[in-house]
């Protein structure tokens, strides 16, 4: 695999190894091995303690739910499992002094835009001749694998996941006469003027300027893509005459349908699901996480609230992206085999199934996604059939990680709703900056 180390870490690397000398180990282990040696009859992590770091705050009850997994995997393997819980806002610092201290954990769990940076980096272990041997290699949601793969070599099991598709108050449809959530562009166009011609102090549908996700199922949905992958070379193709077709279709919705407001050039997620909560929108783009929130904060909005899959243009569903998190062992632990072990048993079966529901998020395993759509509940079975059938990803490689810093595509975007620039020529330009970035 090539690595393409940023200079940061490269400098990171130099000084802690000058420092520190060779850290923790040399990932000498083998995954296949016995990860240094039980004997015959013992279990394969008798008086070993595998190190894990998990991302801080993304379930309220993560300590108590990692003491019971320490305890059955204790009782599966016979080690100790030693959790880590690491904010978000500190995780790149943190990992990119552990790499290159050599000081870095057994496993750790990584947002799906940071193990393409750190498998490139050469800090993981290559996982698919693992996955493959326990059938598992197309055991999950095809857009969370692709998300770890880098050079056609998988670096994370996929652990956990949301992603974005459409929220919608029933009482606003009601009163519009909108008998069925739409199925296709025209009928999402037409139940946008039927709100509008209908409640006038309501905004049908807000499209929002600084929101990156929200735009992408317009283009996936007219047939188009952020980039293409040939070999390993990236190119942008976000001014292609699809992507373009649906970014003229979604602007359009505000620009000449009157289906959202001036203020919303600027609005991001959270600002649209705020003006939804005061009972003044008929419908959001917003994650499968939201609904629990709304629980929460606005129970009698959670009464009319209703959801359905974003719909493709003709028909069937758009793409939407899913953010989330892997598991990834790292290439420098000494516990490869065990690392493995505890991978397996956090994202299968129960444990995917239990940290799914303490967390509001959808496991990655496809038997989980599949029951999930079946579910009962209108306000789950939307969200994992949009995730099961139209799950995609960014683009696996860190330089996408860089056109976001940039904010490549939110600057496009309010320059189209703003009137500087028509959808050619912000998508032309858009196109050429990441491009840049691409080949840079």
């Amino acid at each position: 695999m090539r690595k393409h180390v940023t200079a940061a870490l490269a400098g990171l690397m130099a000084l802690a190894l000058a420092a520190c000398g060779s850290g923790t180990g040399g990932g000498s282990a083998s995954p296949g091995a016995t990860d240094g040696g039980a004997q015959s009859g013992d279990k394969i992590g008798e008086g070993k303690e595998l190190t894990v770091w998990i991302m801080e705050g993304t379930a309220p009850s993560a300590e108590d739910f990692f003491k019971e997994v320490g305890a059955d995997f204790k009782e599966q393997t016979g080690a100790d499992v030693k959790v880590e819980f690491v904010p978000w806002s500190a995780a790149k610092d943190k990992f990119a002094t552990a790499i290159a201290g050599g000081q870095t954990p057994d496993v750790a769990e990584l947002g799906f835009t940071m193990t393409p940076e750190y498998a490139d980096a050469g800090a993981l272990m290559d996982m698919t001749d693992q996955l493959a041997a326990a059938g598992l290699d197309k055991g999950f949601i095809e857009a969370a694998t692709a998300a770890s793969t880098v050079d056609g070599k998988v670096y994370g099991a996929p652990w956990y996941a949301g992603l974005r598709a459409f929220l919608y108050n029933k009482e606003i449809f009601e009163k519009a006469g909108i008998a069925q959530p739409p199925t296709n562009w025209a009928e999402l166009q037409d139940a946008v003027a039927k709100i509008k011609q209908s409640q006038p102090d309501v905004i049908p549908f807000p499209v929002l300027g600084s929101s990156e996700f929200t735009v992408y199922p317009w283009i996936y949905g007219a047939g188009g893509d952020i980039a293409t992958l040939d070999g390993d070379k990236w190119t942008a193709t976000i001014n292609s005459p699809e992507a373009q077709e649906g970014l003229t279709f979604y602007t359009d919705l505000a620009l000449k349908h009157g289906s959202s407001t001036s203020a919303a050039a600027t609005w991001n997620e959270k600002d649209a699901l705020t003006n939804f909560k005061n009972g003044n929108v008929g419908m959001i783009l917003n994650g499968s996480w939201t609904p629990a929130t709304i629980k929460q904060d606005s129970p009698e909005l959670y009464e009319k609230l209703g959801a359905f899959p974003i719909p493709g243009k003709e028909s069937g569903l758009a793409g939407s992206v899913i953010g989330g998190s892997h598991l990834s062992i790292f290439e420098n632990s000494e516990h490869k085999e065990l690392a493995w072990e505890f991978v397996k048993l956090m994202t299968t079966g129960e444990k995917a199934k239990a940290w799914g529901e303490a967390s509001n998020f959808f496991p990655c395993d496809t038997a989980g996604i599949e029951a999930l759509s079946q579910s009962t509940d209108p306000l789950v079975a939307p969200f994992a059939q949009q995730m099961a059938e139209a799950g995609r990803t960014v683009p696996a490689t860190p330089a996408f990680g860089q056109i976001q810093s940039k904010k490549t595509v939110v600057s496009m975007m309010q320059s189209i709703l703003t009137g500087k620039a028509d959808v050619k020529a912000a998508t032309d330009a858009a196109n050429a900056e990441m491009q840049s970035v691409f080949e840079g």
